[in-house]
């Protein structure tokens, strides 16, 4: 059997080592997380003053669309990187590819903290922020993807949604991390300094962070299944195409990925780029905004950790349809909290948003991944997940400002995520990828 068989099914995992290698792999996987959400969150936390800094301030709705139109150009680039990332994933390794992401994400990061604003450099400021932008999204394109592969691969199949929950959990803890850093900054600095070099310092603090990422994956071993993988790839002398594989045998697995976690993909962008600036346009001062932007990661992990144990102990439907059908329900209410004059309404809204949001998190992610075999899986999970993050979740932002503008109101933007929301349920319903339904069974099996 050649590693293109579309016949050939995932296989429950094998452990690569004793529990100590294995938690090096789930620290190497999740601190990764940590830097790539970092850095895309914190791009978002600070829409309003990159808007200021690097694009004319003649409209400051403009401004702030430019800002966004650099998430949306950095994630529709996501999907092209992953078709070469992904891929790469397969025939070079998941270890080389999380190496050279992390790599290649942080200087992104760095070099907005480095810019020249548009007063010093004019149009060559928002041209070089995007280029950042560009460097970020070729990083994070299968950073996510790759990281959750890793771990499951490293280790055996009956825990998988509590492992895909820490995965999640870790993508709190950057953002947690972002919006901290930028809390204290405004607090402790006066305004002046903080809009003229203050925002920088939390841009700069990626360097670091991803030193000690990049360290630690180094001192890794490659996963189990991939070395089969790859030997078997050696002994059948057959080129390997997996990218072509993948869409040929498994595009209809992939249909289903994207759809299941349609809703989870706008609410994860609203989350991270949009609730600061719905906050500040609502009224409530920038400090408040930013405060209950960290108290949606501060929570973060808690409900991601849970519905990984649930989907791992019920099923990963109960979670799915549970988490969806809370978001129909009350995501209008939500927008309309923040459109109050109460900080707490509001604070209160926000964050159980986030719970929902990340309840889900955990088989969407199992979804994600392990719907397909191991020779193919990095370049299937990388082109789903990024064509859903691309269509659905980079342009949450636009459209929220877009509506705003045009209505005057958030709740626009609530009903159309609501409608997003109502075509996940339906697929965790009926269309549910088989492997992940079947993924419970496996793991008592092999438990």
């Amino acid at each position: 059997m050649t590693v293109d068989d579309p016949q050939r099914t995932a296989r429950a995992p094998q452990s690569g080592g004793g529990e100590r290698a294995r938690k090096k792999v789930l620290v190497s996987a999740m601190l990764g997380n940590v830097v790539e959400y970092y850095d895309f969150s914190l791009y978002g936390t600070l829409a309003v003053i990159i808007s200021r800094q690097f694009f004319p301030e003649s409209n400051a709705t403009v401004g702030l669309l430019s800002t966004y139109a650099g998430v949306v150009l950095a994630y529709a680039l996501r999907p092209l990187a992953g078709m070469v990332l992904g891929p790469l994933g397969d025939l070079k390794g998941r270890r080389f590819v999380l190496i050279l992401t992390l790599a290649v994400m942080s200087i992104g990061t760095a070099g907005i903290g480095l810019m020249p604003t548009y007063a010093a450099i004019g149009i060559f400021a928002p041209i070089l922020i995007l280029f950042c932008r560009v460097l970020q999204a070729i990083g994070a394109s299968v950073e996510y993807t790759t990281a959750a592969n890793f771990i499951f691969e490293h280790d055996r199949g009956n825990r998988r949604n509590f492992l895909a929950g820490l995965s999640v959990a870790s993508t709190s803890v950057g953002p947690l991390l972002s919006t901290l850093a930028c809390y204290l900054v405004i607090s402790l600095m006066p305004e002046q300094a903080f809009n003229t070099w203050g925002w920088r310092i939390p841009s700069l603090l990626a360097i670091p962070m991803a030193l000690v990422g990049s360290y630690i994956r180094r001192h890794v071993e490659e996963t189990p299944e991939f070395k089969e993988v790859a030997e078997a790839a050696k002994r059948s002398k057959v080129k390997q195409t997996p990218f072509r594989t993948a869409v040929r045998y498994h595009w209809r697995e992939m249909l289903k990925a994207i759809g299941l976690g349609a809703g989870q993909r706008v609410g994860s962008f609203v989350i991270q780029a949009y609730f600061v600036t719905a906050m500040v346009n609502a009224g409530f001062a920038a400090s408040n905004a930013l405060l209950a932007s960290l108290l949606t990661y501060a929570i973060g992990p808690i409900p991601a950790i849970w519905g990984g144990k649930i989907a791992d102990r019920y099923g990963a439907k109960l979670p799915l349809v549970v988490g969806y059908g809370l978001f129909v329900v009350l995501t209008v209410p939500t927008f309309v909290a923040i459109g109050s004059d109460s900080l707490v309404l509001a604070i209160v809204a926000v964050v159980a948003f986030t719970f929902i949001n990340n309840f889900v998190g955990a088989p969407l992610t199992t979804a994600y991944v392990m719907s397909f075999p191991p020779e193919v899986r990095s370049s299937a999970s990388a082109l789903n997940y990024n064509i859903g993050t691309t269509l659905l979740g980079s342009t949450a932002g636009m459209v929220a400002v877009w509506l705003f503008d045009l209505t005057g109101t958030n709740t626009a933007f609530g009903w159309y995520m609501t409608a997003i929301c109502a075509v996940s349920v339906l697929v965790s319903l009926f269309a549910m990828p088989a492997a992940v339904d079947e993924q419970r069974r496996t793991g008592e099996q092999g438990a």
